[in-house]
């Protein structure tokens, strides 16, 4: 807002000015209107709850995941297709994505947790860690990559949101050897992709969340000698009191997929409840 003084009276004139480029101007909710996104394990959890909500702003959502099973509770609604992906598939990637006519953003959600220390970790653990937490990733922008350059150059922009976490560079925390060195590998992936595409109007950014209350931490619960003490101790070590549902985690890449996040580009969000304070 500018304040103005005219010329013939002694009162203020206000100019409206957006703070917003002109291809941002949409409802904050249908803020996607327009916009294509690819999702991987998007069958439950974090993955899950942003395909509802990109839907629900407008989005078209190709929503993926290993287990076909799990995408089917999404037949019949309206703009989401599914398919079943493996990503660490790379021709299965490759086919999955020749499908899609246009991809304005990429939503990296797959990935594993690993338990233990360094003096516990196997080669085989540290092998899948990376295999499924960065190089489906790396995988999975090279295979978009060109169509995201196509939506950047007709549309004004295109996104990457690859999914990172607090238990990274940003943090360590214990029994976490393999998960929080994959995770901080997928930090300085982000950035380097951000910075080589920058210029051509591709952003990239990561989110990085706390403990998450989702089907793969009741996994990893209940896989526990005393599942209700784990639960207890995941809590234990949230500032606030409690764990993140999946659906406070989906309006941030909701942001980061919109037009809103038109200027942001190679940052690590965190949304962890307060463990990084």
């Amino acid at each position: 807002m500018r304040m103005m003084m005219s010329s013939s009276h002694d009162k203020c004139q206000c100019e409206n000015i957006s703070i917003y480029p002109h291809n941002a101007k949409k409802e904050i909710t249908m803020r996607l209107i327009g916009k294509t996104i690819l999702i991987t394990a998007a069958g439950q959890g974090i993955g899950r709850a942003t395909t509802l909500a990109m839907a629900k702003a407008g989005a078209v959502v190709w929503a993926t995941d290993i287990n076909a099973d799990l995408l089917d509770s999404y037949r019949g609604m309206a703009n989401i297709h599914t398919r079943t992906l493996d990503v660490t598939n790379k021709a299965n990637i490759n086919n999955v994505v020749n499908e899609i006519p246009a991809i304005d953003g990429l939503f990296n959600c797959a990935g594993i947790v690993h338990a233990g220390s360094i003096i516990e970790a196997t080669d085989t653990q540290w092998d899948v860690g990376f295999n499924l937490n960065v190089r489906a990733q790396f995988w999975m922008i090279q295979a978009t990559l060109s169509k995201l350059q196509d939506s950047a150059q007709q549309r004004g922009g295109a996104s990457i949101i690859n999914m990172a976490s607090v238990c990274s560079s940003i943090k360590g925390l214990p029994n976490r050897f393999i998960y929080g060195a994959t995770k901080a590998a997928v930090i300085g992936l982000t950035k380097s992709v951000a910075a080589d595409y920058v210029a051509q109007g591709i952003r990239c950014n990561a989110v990085c969340p706390g403990t998450v209350d989702t089907p793969s931490l009741h996994e990893r619960i209940n896989a526990q000698a005393d599942p209700v003490l784990a639960r207890q101790q995941f809590i234990a070590r949230q500032p606030m009191g409690r764990l993140a549902q999946a659906e406070e985690i989906a309006p941030l890449v909701v942001f980061l997929a919109s037009d809103e996040s038109a200027f942001v580009t190679g940052q690590a969000y965190t949304i962890d409840g307060g463990i990084a304070i």
